[in-house]
């Protein structure tokens, strides 16, 4: 199931960056009183009572040159396509503004949930202040204070109240969901292509001429795929060519989506920092991954390239360490096929379950071999493990006390499970905590 999307709109220095940090409980965005400073991550998770949601801060989509009103217009027309429930936020100090009255025009032509809030009202005495708001037409306007976090909690139920029912995927148990995440442009179209055998997908050479994500369902060799395609992740248009942001959003959707996520790399251009960017959110969500280095075919080729290419990769994404890596051509279809398998191999990972007995025997044996070291005289005792989920596989670890256990033994006992289970292709969790 899908989490619904909030989006924070609103004219520049409203505070749209302040009640994003609030709402998701850390400084992600950049805060500062200039209009339009926000240039840092402008989407995460948040989550409010018994409700998840991811959150979009349309302030740090940087439209480029465009004119004032343009940005305004291209923030708010891409929360609308992404958004579930839409957050218009304004600066109560201020009044009502020209530039409000025109996201609102903007809003008017949403069928979802808008909800108003005013900020900057700090205390008691100033909530006379939201009254004006009224006029924009959006209902009771909600009166908050960023700098000091009052009034976010009714605001946020509000905002959970307008989520849309929930409803499961029609996706058939024994079908494995992949998606191909990547820049614009490195092929991700005509891998679909190649994949299932014709051209279901419009592809192009001109990067981000896919205009939606596609699901495309297909049967290799006895096994149902639903292939989430992310391609290209551009609206048509200026305004959405110059917002390399707004191709994360739409990969963020593909990658909750997925089982298995492909982070496609252009081979002929090598590795970018936004490639890392995109990978760290499959990470991040715990789905298993596979790195395809798509265009080899265009590679000018001796016989360590594969091997300079493969330690790059490695040095690169050394938080991937456990993905498989593979060298394709779309245009030619070499290797494609291969790739089926390995995304059947990365499934069966990512869903592994191991009996509770042959855990402990391999984390007893782990730290017979390499105990704990000693930290202030005291050292970690474990005392037994086991596992509490698949899709990652996840551990809870039982120990004398959790802050004794470093992140470089954890990574240690997480390399010894997967010498003896595989795990390749997924992350695996481990989780410390105190033996009541």
């Amino acid at each position: 199931m899908t989490k619904p999307t909030v989006a924070i709109v609103g004219r520049p220095n409203v505070g749209k960056s302040t009640i994003f940090n609030r709402i998701v409980g850390e400084r992600i965005s950049i805060v500062e009183d200039v209009p339009g400073v926000t240039r840092d991550r402008i989407y995460s998770s948040a989550d409010w009572l018994a409700h998840e949601f991811n959150i979009i801060d349309t302030g740090g989509i940087d439209i480029g040159d465009e004119p004032f009103l343009e940005k305004i217009r291209a923030q708010a027309e891409i929360a609308i396509d992404e958004a579930d429930v839409i957050i218009f936020l304004t600066n109560g100090r201020e009044g009502v503004t020209d530039a409000d009255e025109q996201v609102a025009k903007i809003l008017y032509k949403t069928k979802k949930p808008v909800v108003l809030a005013v900020n900057k009202i700090d205390n008691p005495d100033m909530r006379e202040m939201i009254y004006d708001f009224y006029s924009l037409g959006f209902g009771d306007p909600y009166p908050i204070s960023g700098s000091h976090g009052l009034g976010l909690g009714d605001l946020l139920d509000q905002v959970a109240a307008s989520f849309p029912e929930p409803g499961a995927e029609d996706v058939e148990e024994d079908t494995i969901r992949f998606s191909l995440i990547g820049r614009p442009n490195v092929g991700k179209s005509s891998l679909v292509n190649a994949f299932i055998g014709e051209d279901r997908v419009i592809v192009s050479d001109v990067a981000g001429t896919t205009t939606d994500a596609i699901d495309t369902t297909y049967e290799y060799e006895g096994q149902k795929f639903k292939i989430i395609d992310t391609a290209g992740m551009r609206k048509k248009g200026k305004v959405y060519e110059n917002t390399e942001k707004y191709s994360v959003l739409r990969a963020l959707k593909a990658i909750e989506r997925s089982d298995v996520v492909l982070i496609v790399l252009n081979g002929e251009e090598g590795i970018r920092e936004q490639d890392k960017r995109i990978a760290g959110y499959a990470e991040e969500a715990g789905k298993g991954v596979m790195i395809v280095v798509n265009k080899w075919d265009a590679v000018e080729k001796d016989d360590k390239t594969m091997i300079r290419f493969t330690e790059d990769i490695r040095d690169n994404f050394q938080f991937l360490d456990y993905a498989p890596v593979a060298f394709v051509s779309a245009k030619t279809k070499q290797r494609v096929n291969s790739l089926f398998e390995k995304i059947i191999m990365i499934s069966e990972n990512h869903a592994l379950r191991i009996q509770s007995s042959v855990l402990n025997e391999v984390i007893e044996d782990a730290v017979a071999r390499n105990p704990a070291p000693t930290d202030k005289g005291r050292r970690l005792r474990i005392y037994y493990v086991t596992q509490v989920a698949v899709k990652p596989p996840t551990f809870v670890v039982f120990v004398n006390d959790p802050e004794l256990m470093h992140f470089s033994y954890e990574r240690f006992l997480q390399n010894r499970l997967r010498e003896s289970f595989g795990f390749e292709g997924t992350p695996i969790r481990l989780i410390t905590r105190a033996r009541s």
